[in-house]
């Protein structure tokens, strides 16, 4: 019975939306997403105005210990060059972990029977997508520049011509594999909340939804933050080595 009623009650994918030349807005991911983006600005900003070269303050230290981290990652699977993709990456990081722990904000006017208002953008799978997008479009570019237009495309015939279809097949997949991976965690970790407040008694419900998010919101959702992160890195390590053998990283990763 209790099944039954939850079958009911839970409500997948449900945003308020507004609609601007036929198309469809979800108003509560953009507000979401703004507000990330807003507290991502802030941390860089305040950053910027207490920097100094004397004893750093906890939020220079931690800026300064995710951009060495970043850069010895950045360095390890590029080179010297890599240096040059160290900003993107501790964007993505940094901006990804912020939509991810927005889920903590108790945002649901009736939690267990209304939608949040604020609920994790990462948990959408437009943010999930467009960023992957960009990523990859970014990648090809630098493939393109580092190998010359016949470098670009002979690279897809690696290491034998019969394997073209194969590898652009692969090349389409990764913008999709990246999506699915950050928002299939986010979504089903906000599905196991949206069961847990359903089926358990509302006095009840508090303590495992707590402790599930501190273990999916919290742990996991940083830890996809630093996958996306770290696939960005090596697709950029990929697309500017000369060696296909460098896949063999890649693949450890996946």
């Amino acid at each position: 019975m209790n099944t039954l009623f939850a079958a009911k009650t839970i409500t997948v994918g449900v945003h308020q939306t507004f609609h601007v030349f036929g198309l469809t807005f979800d108003l509560d991911i953009i507000m979401s997403t703004l507000l990330a983006m807003a507290i991502f600005l802030f941390l860089g900003f305040r950053m910027s105005t207490r920097v100094s070269d004397g004893v750093p303050s906890k939020l220079q230290l931690f800026w300064e210990i995710l951009v060495e981290q970043v850069t010895e990652l950045a360095h390890s699977a590029i080179g010297p060059k890599g240096r040059r993709f160290v900003p993107i990456g501790v964007t993505i990081f940094l901006f990804i972990l912020i939509c991810n722990w927005i889920d903590f904000i108790p945002s649901a006017m009736h939690p267990g029977s209304s939608e949040p208002i604020l609920p994790a953008p990462t948990g959408d799978v437009n943010l999930p997508l467009a960023m992957a997008l960009f990523v990859i479009v970014w990648v090809h570019f630098e493939s393109f520049r580092a190998r010359g237009f016949f470098g670009y495309f002979k690279h897809y015939t690696q290491p034998y011509a019969a394997l073209a279809p194969i590898n652009m097949v692969e090349e389409i997949t990764k913008p999709i594999t990246m999506t699915f991976r950050l928002f299939g965690n986010l979504f089903s970790g906000g599905l196991m909340v949206a069961v847990m407040t359903t089926l358990l008694p509302i006095y009840l419900s508090p303590i495992p939804e707590i402790g599930w998010k501190l273990f999916d919101t919290g742990l996991l959702g940083a830890i996809q933050a630093f996958i996306f992160m770290l696939l960005t890195i090596l697709y950029f390590g990929m697309a500017m080595s000369h060696d296909e053998g460098h896949d063999v990283v890649l693949e450890t990763a996946h």
